[in-house]
């Protein structure tokens, strides 16, 4: 009996001949090949996504550009219009290029930028720079903002140019 257990084992085991095991070797070169080719492809369209992605954000920023450049023009055009004017009439002038500058803060608020506020406001590192300090006698005007040197902007995410300040300090 123990020899029919021998044969039986034997005869179970799959026989390997040498055109078996190339035919696998072809096989997996052909996947290797495959996976080369896969590769290769993916490579190509990572770099073409990367250069168009580069284009579209160029092009992005050229119109962004443009779009604020034609919202500012009409204010150019009104100060070419205050320069011409008669120099006689200083007053209409100055009513002239405060009308431009009322122009001008709407066209920035229309694009999202606010004055930074300052006088009476305690002064904020994050959107004030001291250009000086001036002594009080007042304990109330201590560490706030008793002048506007010049004037800051800023959006809601971030400064644009903090406001040069002076601070009173007792």
């Amino acid at each position: 009996m123990d020899e029919e257990k021998l044969d039986v084992a034997e005869e179970s085991e799959p026989e390997i001949s040498e055109d078996d095991s190339q035919t696998e070797a072809d096989k997996l070169k052909e996947e290797i090949d495959s996976l080369k080719k896969e590769i290769k492809t993916v490579r190509a369209d990572f770099f073409n996504f990367r250069q168009r992605t580069i284009k579209e954000r160029t092009e992005t920023r050229t119109r962004a550009k443009e779009e604020v450049i034609t919202q500012i023009l009409p204010v150019l055009d009104n100060l070419d219009r205050a320069l011409s004017a008669s120099s006689e009439d200083s007053e209409s002038i100055v009513k002239g290029v405060e009308m431009v500058q009322r122009q001008f803060v709407g066209v920035l608020e229309g694009l999202g930028v606010s004055v930074i506020k300052t006088e009476g406001e305690i002064f904020d590192p994050s959107l004030h720079d001291a250009a000086s300090t001036e002594k009080v006698n007042d304990p109330e005007l201590d560490g706030k903002i008793i002048s506007e040197v010049l004037k800051g902007y800023r959006t809601k995410e971030k400064v644009l140019r903090p406001s040069k300040v002076i601070v009173g300090k007792k």
